[in-house]
């Protein structure tokens, strides 16, 4: 680690969002932070004009490891390719929303420099997201009292950490989605030093998907797989169904309180029935080897 100021390395992963990753960028170059910070640039191959886009900025570029993309091989080349003593991994999507996302994401690190720390950040719907995927964000993210209540919650798409611990416990290289969660699973459950993961609400980037049917199905079976692969999960079929079933409910009494969003009311039951089916279909499938 530096003996003056640590320094960080804002590393930006990014494949054919064009539309997005200029208002990305303008956020990270406009943060106020109590730190000096770099930004690098991975394009994955794009085939629109991000990498024109970003170019724009006085940005590092670094290429990506051959394809086939595989997450946690990216993550891992990235944290070797970069030299500042705090990652913070933002997507070329997950848009800043004020001038202190890059202060409040890495205060908790600042504060006990020789803890093992990883930070994650608000993350809130996009103005076009459904109501639905509001809800989710909301409950996901929001003020942290329900995540504090699951097993286990992180995200890499805005999320920062000493680069040390990754070049001494590296991303799972065999994940598809997962890695982010693998990641900071195994090492907040070592002996010794454990990982401690910080939620950060005072982050706040824009962040969300309005998936299609089939894109829920491919997420939600490969999320499945990697729980499986993580956790060793492998619900019942039943126990996936009476999930999909009460977070209809949970909808539901959602979205009768939004008029506006009524038009949803007949799709949340089939969004929901996807999903679990989906994820229920990735745990029986064998972990990679």
């Amino acid at each position: 680690m530096s003996t003056g100021k640590p320094r960080v390395s804002v590393v930006v992963r990014a494949r054919n969002d064009e539309a997005l990753v200029g208002r990305t960028l303008e956020g990270i170059f406009a943060q106020e932070a109590p730190v000096p910070f770099e930004v690098y640039v991975c394009d994955d191959a794009s085939t629109d004009r991000t990498k024109e886009v970003a170019s724009r900025f006085p940005v590092k570029f670094i290429e990506p490891p051959p394809r086939p993309y595989v997450p946690g091989r990216t993550l891992n080349a990235l944290a070797r390719a970069v030299d500042g003593d705090i990652v913070a991994f933002d997507n070329s999507d997950a848009v800043p929303l004020d001038r202190s996302w890059l202060r409040e994401l890495v205060a908790p690190l600042l504060e006990a420099p020789e803890s093992p720390r990883a930070t994650f950040a608000n993350q809130l719907a996009r103005a076009g997201a459904l109501a639905t995927v509001r809800r989710e964000q909301e409950r996901a993210f929001g003020d942290g009292r329900v995540q504090a209540t699951w097993r286990f919650f992180f995200s890499i798409a805005s999320a920062a950490t000493w680069r040390r611990l990754i070049l001494e416990s590296p991303f799972d290289e065999r994940l598809r989605i997962s890695e982010d969660v693998e990641w900071a699973w195994r090492n907040s459950r070592r002996a010794e030093n454990p990982l401690r993961v910080v939620y950060c609400p005072g982050a706040r980037v824009e962040h969300s998907h309005n998936y299609t049917l089939r894109e829920l199905a491919v997420r939600f079976r490969l999320e499945g797989a990697d729980a499986r692969a993580i956790f060793g999960d492998r619900p019942s079929l039943a126990r996936e169904l009476a999930g999909a079933g009460a977070a209809t409910l949970r909808d539901w009494a959602h979205l009768v309180r939004h008029p506006r969003s009524w038009r949803e009311i007949p799709g949340a039951p089939v969004r929901r029935l996807v999903k679990h089916v989906a994820h229920w279909r990735g745990t029986r499938e064998e972990p990679a080897g």
